[in-house]
């Protein structure tokens, strides 16, 4: 026997490979058992909501630890969350407010209205950037874990509503105090105050419904998220956060398009419940806008975030 043949006999003999043939009933039988859904689709819309839903549990947990992650590496900790938008509010209210006079045209307090309009804005533009980067830097779980991707964007701006929570009282305070200042209006404590509620549940889904939208293309298009900076400090220029819109675009034909946009009527619905400003009292037609806006928002946000759910994570 040579060696060729030895080599041949000691090898082990390969089964060939087994055929499975299944039909279409077994498929069906064994998807309706185990509840499997086919991966890489799109899923419906009606169960992806309910789907989301169930889930509210995990995003309250996510976006508390997301919260509590803030500045954890500080000396100061959650303190900066109460301490950068008041010195950010404070250099506002020194260049705009007394060195060049524009945030005090109109306005009778102009302490408590730029730092109404701060602490608002930083809200909603750090829950832009939050939902702008939700996917991107969470790309480990999108891709290892199967859950509605919704969650990630919504996660971050409630975790923006938690660190905005303290905040609130400090912006009321400075507010309130700002009142017993010789050049400054009075600021009272009325019922009033308490729209303050609503109007920032307004904001918070108002700014969900964008986070869902940037999210989605800053996923698909990365170049952007060094662009929606920009975007978002022209847009604060163009809300009247440092100085009155209708005082200094009220005259132009077009100026009504920049008191009614969202942003501002949000910084006019806030700025209404705390504040004494004859230009800002309660407003029945801006309450309706902030109501229209945040539920328009909040359902293109969602639906155009759903569109492209089963891309996430595969580009």
């Amino acid at each position: 026997m040579s060696a060729g043949e030895a080599e041949q006999m000691e090898a082990p003999l390969v089964p060939p490979p087994l055929e499975r043939v299944f039909d279409q009933a077994s498929v069906q039988t064994a998807i309706q058992e185990n509840d499997l859904e086919q991966i890489g689709v799109r899923p419906r819309l009606i169960p992806y909501f309910k789907e989301l839903w169930q889930r509210r549990s995990f995003i309250q947990v996510l976006a508390s630890s997301k919260a509590e992650a803030e500045n954890q590496n500080t000396y100061l900790g959650q303190i900066w969350a109460l301490v950068s938008p008041t010195i950010n509010a404070s250099v506002y209210v020194l260049i705009f407010g007394f060195l060049l006079n524009v945030g005090r045209a109109g306005i009778e307090n102009t302490i408590a209205f730029i730092v109404v309009g701060v602490f608002m804005f930083r809200f909603f533009e750090r829950s832009v950037m939050a939902g702008a980067h939700s996917l991107n830097k969470n790309m480990n779980l999108v891709r290892s874990v199967n859950f509605p991707r919704a969650v990630l964007p919504a996660a971050g701006v409630l975790a923006e509503l938690m660190i905005l929570g303290p905040a609130l009282v400090v912006m009321c305070v400075i507010s309130y105090a700002s009142g017993f200042l010789p050049m400054s209006g009075k600021v009272t404590i009325d019922a009033y105050w308490l729209l303050l509620l609503p109007a920032i549940f307004l904001l918070w889904l108002f700014s969900t419904g964008c986070a869902f939208m940037v999210a989605r293309w800053v996923a698909m298009t990365p170049d952007l998220d060094n662009l929606l900076p920009h975007f978002l400090r022209i847009l604060m220029y163009a809300s009247g956060v440092i100085f009155s819109v209708e005082r200094y675009l009220g005259q132009y034909s077009w100026g009504w398009l920049l008191e009614y946009q969202p942003v501002a009527v949000y910084l006019y619905l806030v700025r209404s419940s705390i504040l004494n400003e004859p230009a800002y009292t309660p407003d029945a037609t801006m309450w309706l806008f902030g109501a229209v806006w945040a539920v328009l928002f909040g359902v293109i946000g969602f639906l155009i975030f759903w569109g492209g759910e089963e891309k996430y994570g595969r580009d």
